[in-house]
C-alpha cells in the first residue's frame, strides 16, 4: 500500500503532510501520535490506542477535525493518476545551448570534464545556435513561452555566438509570436562592463556560480592555471548585481542568483550560504555534489552530518528572516497551498521530451548532463529528435514508473530525482541515486517546516493589525 501521509518533528514543531494533495498541517503532539493509528476509518482504534494518555474528549474533537480535513481533500486524498498525455509525444519548451564546451576554470567536481564533456574542446558556431532556435520553435508546437539557457563550460568565452543567437531569437519572436526567456550560467571570470550592459539590455536572467567562502571556492574552482578564482568572480558578480539594482531593471522580471556546490570538504555549508548573503546576494542556492567513486562525493555515512547541517541552515535562515535580513533560498521555496500541476509533480524537469540540450556541434541530448554520453544522443538540430524510443522512455519515466519512488513520501516533490544522477550510479534512469534521495528528503522537510513557520508568523502579524 502506498504511503499517503508523512509526519515529522522539527525543532519542537509537529508537521503532517498529506502526500497526494500536498496539504501541510502544523499539528500538536497528540494528533502527531494519533496519526500512528488513524487511517480515516478506525476512530475506535485511535481512542483505544491512546486511552489514558489523553482525555477522550480531546481525542474525539481531534478526530472530528481530521475527518473535516478528509472531506476537504486535505487528508488521505485519492491517488494521483497518470495523465494520458504522457503516452503522447512531448512538446519541447526549453533547450540548453552548450555555447562553449570549454572553460577557463578547472573545478575539481566538474561533471563536464572541465567543460569538454569528454570530447574535444570546442565552441558552438552561430549557425548551429540559430538552427537550435529554429528547432525549438518547430518542436514547441503551439507553446508560446519558450526558454533558452546559454551554458557551458563557460558561455562568456563565446560571446560572438551568444549575441548572434540572441539577435536571431528576438527576430524570430517577431516572426512567429513566440516569446523567449533567456538565461546564462556563468562563473563570472569574464564579466566586464561591456558584456554586463549587453546582458542587461537583452533581459538575461543570470545564474552565477560561487561556492561560498573564499577558501572553499578557491579550493574547488581554480583557474585553468591553478590560481584561485574567488576574488575575480566576487568582484565581477558584485558589479553585475549593482548594475541591476534600481532604475527600471528591477521590474523586468528576470533574476540574478548565486548558485553554489558543496562537497565532502565543506559539509559546514551553512557558513557558505551565509557568506554569500553577507556579500550582498539574497537569491541563493547550494547544491550537493554528485560524484561516483570520488573522495569529494558523499556516501551513506555522510548523511547524519548533512542532515544536521540542514537543520543548522534552517535555523540560521529563520533567524535572519526574523531580524529583517531574510533572503531567498531556492531549496526552501515552495508553495504549500498551490503546488505544481500534476504533470510537473510526476515528471519534474522534463528532460528528454520537454527539455533538451544542444551540444556545440548540434547534437541533441536529454539534458546538459547527458552531453557526451553517446548512447543518449537522441537527434540533431537538423533532424530533430530521431530516437523517439529513448525520448518516450524519458517521458514515461515519471515518478509512478520508478519502483523505489512509488511508496516514497517525497515522490510528488522531487518527481523521482535527477535522471542523469540515476544513470551515473545505476545505468538506469528509473533507479534513483539513493544518497541524493536522502539529502532531498531532508531538504524538503526543512522547506516544509520553513514555509509552515512563515505562514504562521504572517497569520500572527495579520491578526495583530
Amino acid at each position: 500500500m502506498k504511503a499517503r501521509i508523512h509526519k515529522f518533528e522539527q525543532n519542537g514543531t509537529y508537521i503532517l503532510l498529506d502526500i497526494n494533495s500536498g496539504a501541510v498541517h502544523v499539528i500538536d503532539k497528540m494528533i502527531y501520535e494519533m496519526m500512528d493509528t488513524f487511517d480515516g476509518t478506525n476512530d475506535e482504534a485511535v481512542l483505544s490506542a491512546l486511552e489514558g494518555k489523553y482525555p477522550q474528549a480531546d481525542l474525539k474533537e481531534a478526530l472530528e477535525e481530521l475527518h473535516e480535513l478528509m472531506a476537504a481533500g486535505e487528508l488521505f486524498a485519492p491517488d494521483i493518476n497518470v495523465p494520458p498525455t504522457f503516452k503522447q509525444t512531448g512538446l519541447v519548451k526549453s533547450i540548453c545551448l552548450m555555447i562553449a564546451q570549454d572553460c577557463n576554470l578547472r573545478c575539481k567536481y566538474c561533471f563536464g570534464d572541465g567543460g569538454s564533456y569528454g570530447q574535444e574542446r570546442a565552441i558552438m558556431t552561430p549557425e548551429v545556435g540559430k538552427k537550435a532556435v529554429d528547432y525549438l520553435i518547430k518542436a514547441s508546437g503551439p507553446r508560446k513561452h519558450l526558454e533558452m539557457d546559454f551554458f557551458g563550460g563557460e558561455p562568456l568565452m563565446n560571446m560572438k555566438t551568444v549575441k548572434a543567437v540572441t539577435e536571431y531569437a528576438r527576430q524570430r519572436e517577431k516572426e512567429t509570436g513566440k516569446k523567449f526567456k533567456l538565461t546564462m550560467t556563468t562563473n563570472g571570470i569574464l564579466l566586464n562592463d561591456e558584456n554586463i550592459k549587453w546582458l542587461n539590455d537583452n533581459d538575461f536572467a543570470l545564474v552565477l556560480s560561487l561556492d561560498g567562502r573564499k577558501e572553499v571556492h578557491d579550493a574547488m574552482r581554480p583557474l585553468a592555471g591553478g590560481q584561485g578564482s574567488y576574488d575575480r568572480a566576487i568582484a565581477n558578480f558584485k558589479k553585475c548585481l549593482a548594475s541591476r539594482k534600481g532604475g527600471d531593471y528591477d521590474y523586468r522580471g528576470v533574476y540574478t542568483y548565486l548558485r553554489g556546490t558543496y562537497t565532502k570538504n565543506n559539509m559546514d555549508f551553512t557558513k557558505d550560504v551565509l557568506s554569500m548573503n553577507d556579500e550582498g546576494f539574497d537569491i541563493l542556492s547550494m547544491e550537493p555534489v554528485v560524484l561516483k567513486d570520488n573522495p569529494l562525493g558523499f556516501t551513506e555515512e555522510d548523511l547524519p552530518r548533512i542532515r544536521e547541517e540542514y537543520d543548522r541552515l534552517t535555523e540560521a535562515y529563520m533567524k535572519r528572516h526574523r531580524e529583517g535580513k531574510g533572503f531567498f533560498f531556492f531549496h526552501f521555496n515552495m508553495d504549500l497551498s498551490n503546488g505544481p500541476c500534476v504533470a510537473k509533480r510526476l515528471s519534474g524537469c522534463g528532460a528528454g521530451h520537454e527539455y533538451v540540450a544542444v551540444a556545440e556541434n548540434g547534437d541533441l541530448y536529454p539534458c546538459h548532463q547527458f552531453v557526451g554520453r553517446e548512447k543518449y544522443k537522441i537527434g540533431t538540430v537538423d533532424t530533430g529528435i530521431t530516437d523517439k524510443e529513448t525520448s518516450q522512455y524519458f517521458r514515461e519515466s515519471h515518478v509512478l514508473n520508478k519502483e523505489k519512488c512509488s511508496d516514497c513520501w517525497s515522490r510528488f516533490f522531487c518527481s523521482g530525482g535527477c535522471h542523469a544522477n540515476a544513470d551515473l550510479f545505476h545505468g538506469d534512469i528509473r533507479k534513483p541515486y539513493e544518497v541524493g534521495c536522502e539529502i532531498q528528503k531532508k531538504r524538503l522537510e526543512c522547506a516544509i517546516y520553513v514555509q509552515a513557520l512563515l505562514a504562521l508568523e504572517k497569520m500572527d502579524d495579520d491578526s495583530d493589525k
